[in-house]
């Protein structure tokens, strides 16, 4: 999280005494184990390795991958944390400060007025803090994920999913179970489905292609269908709850991607100036290049993130990136739809696609499930977030695990902790090696580059100041080793920076005057101990829209910190 806070490298600071063990041992002991020092520590390490030329170079601030958590209005009944206001504010502003940079709304759960009370807790947040933001993402489908860094709402879109029970029900295997198109079902042995075509959809027979799965987890075999009712036998049973998500392995439901449901609800995002949306089972690109245009009639500055989650998008994942600004890997439901041992490669090709195309990407789903319920993650689920680092994503997820779990905090703290110290192996700046065929049309592509060569070489950070965020994402997409300072004069575009990989996003009015600028920005970093008064950084004036310098004119200059006072 973009915590400005005051962190110094402990150096040699302290003498060793008796009884306390050698000088590296004291240091690792009071090294913090979450929250932003520990960002600036694992960066500071990060460098050393790689043999910068400043070994010895002052900590610099360090935004490590995002995590983006979900949050559920407090009245639902799904939801763990059914507290009062105050106590679900208290909650909000701990997952912020334990590193959460978005917060997602479930669209699937709850309604307008228990949503509109998460984003004012969230606007007050973003008002009170002086150092930290957190951005919005409304979801329209009724899985959850954690970020640090912006708040989402989810869109319901074409899911496909069963009705309310009085009580979750265990399914065995051999147990007939039967789902019905008619509402207001929820037996022990019946339930309804909010999809009118789903009878149509599904086929007899016990073959696995055509198992319904129930949120990843059950499958059952369709036995005989009726008019208007479908019964199944169990096959691998569990627990079923209310509004459980269907799937039909390797068929996607005849859905529109945007509901009637989800347009209100797009409105909704629109009126509270939410940051981005996330669009469930995007088929084509088309239905993006529909939301985008509906945005732009409605004046809205809101980002649009493509969630891969059905067979069908599979096919045209390039072109609905490309109409996107960002991908998220909606493993859960990618699973149920495909056989599971394609997951992991799509992930890595999604990744590598929204990486070379420039566009934020985030993954998803199950990354620290067992939390749920214990208070410590399986290693394999720390192994799972460590490749999501590795493999370049800007943003990894949690879902159940903040919006009902036991243990929201530590789910939290320990995304955040795997995550920096997984950065910290990474040698050298993981860049595609066609980054620049996105931006071929643009010459801040090439000055991208070239302050992310120099920052690294010198051990530097990067100081770039921005009214669109474009440059700034640009410079986080070459992964600098040093912190990507993005100053902007516009609390839409700090909101939406927290997504990206590497960037600190910092709101300060912009003078008519660059030198005052300048000085003005690097007196800010002194003053909370972000940078020091000997410290080198780079400034980088590019992008689309020149702020002081002339269209045709950018340039990098690396400056002392302290010379501009």
């Amino acid at each position: 999280m973009a915590q400005v806070v005051a962190t110094r490298l402990i150096h040699g600071s302290f003498a060793a005494s008796p009884g306390a063990g050698n000088l590296q041992s004291q240091v690792e002991k009071l090294k913090p184990s979450f929250g932003f020092a520990a960002k600036v520590l694992a960066q500071a390490e990060k460098r050393s390795r790689r043999g910068a030329v400043h070994v010895s170079a002052p900590i610099t601030a360090r935004r490590s991958a995002r995590v983006e958590s979900e949050v559920i209005p407090a009245q639902d009944k799904d939801c763990l944390h059914n507290w009062p206001l105050n106590q679900h504010q208290e909650m909000i502003w701990k997952l912020a400060e334990a590193g959460m940079n978005v917060a997602r709304l479930n669209m699937s759960h709850g309604d307008h007025a228990s949503h509109q009370k998460v984003i004012d807790l969230v606007k007050e947040y973003n008002a009170q803090s002086k150092d930290n933001v957190i951005a919005i993402m409304l979801d329209t489908k009724a899985s959850c994920f954690s970020g640090f860094q912006t708040f989402d709402l989810k869109l319901l879109g074409p899911e496909v999913r069963s009705g309310d029970l009085p009580q979750p029900i265990i399914l065995n295997p051999g147990q007939e179970f039967t789902f019905t198109i008619q509402r207001g079902v929820g037996t022990a042995d019946c339930v309804s489905v909010n999809y009118d075509d789903f009878v149509n959809d599904v086929e007899v027979g016990g073959h696995a292609s055509r198992r319904w799965l129930i949120c990843g987890m059950m499958s059952l075999t369709v036995k005989s269908k009726t008019k208007d009712s479908v019964k199944c036998e169990v096959v691998d049973g569990g627990e079923l709850k209310s509004r459980r998500h269907l799937n039909v392995r390797g068929k996607s439901a005849t859905l529109p991607s945007i509901t009637e449901k989800d347009w209100d609800d797009i409105k909704f995002g629109v009126d509270n100036k939410v940051d981005f949306y996330a669009v469930s089972f995007v088929k084509d690109a088309a239905v993006v290049h529909e939301l985008k245009n509906y945005l732009k009639d409605a004046g809205a500055d809101i980002h649009v993130i493509v969630k891969i989650e059905s067979a069908d998008s599979i096919p045209n994942l390039h072109s609905i990136i490309t109409a996107s600004d960002g991908a998220m890997v909606a493993r859960g439901d990618l699973g149920a739809e495909l056989p599971i041992e394609e997951v992991p490669l799509l992930q890595e090709e999604i990744i590598e696609i929204c990486r070379s195309m420039g566009k934020a990407v985030i993954v998803a789903t199950n990354m620290l499930e067992s939390m749920i319920v214990h208070p410590t993650p399986t290693r394999a689920e720390v192994s799972d977030i460590a490749i999501a680092v590795r493999e370049g994503a800007d943003a990894v997820m949690l879902s159940g695990e903040t919006a009902h779990g036991k243990f929201p905090l530590k789910a939290v703290k320990v995304m955040h902790t795997v995550s920096l110290r997984t950065e910290a192996t990474v040698v050298g700046p993981e860049t595609p090696s066609n980054l620049g065929q996105a931006f071929k049309n643009h010459m801040s592509e090439m000055f991208a580059f070239h302050a992310t060569m120099m920052s690294n070489t010198l051990g530097t950070s990067i100081v770039v100041f921005t009214r669109t965020g474009f440059m700034a994402i640009l410079l986080s997409h070459y992964r600098p080793s040093g912190t990507i300072f993005a100053f902007t004069n516009e609390k839409r575009v700090q909101q939406r920076l927290a997504l990206y990989q590497g960037v600190c996003p910092i709101h300060m009015e912009f003078s008519a005057d660059a030198d005052e600028t300048f000085a003005n920005a690097l007196g800010l970093l002194q003053k909370q101990g972000m940078v020091k008064e000997s410290e080198q950084v780079a400034l980088v004036q590019s992008g689309r829209q020149p702020i002081w310098r002339f269209q045709s004119t950018h340039n990098i200059q690396i400056s002392d910190a302290g010379i501009t006072r």
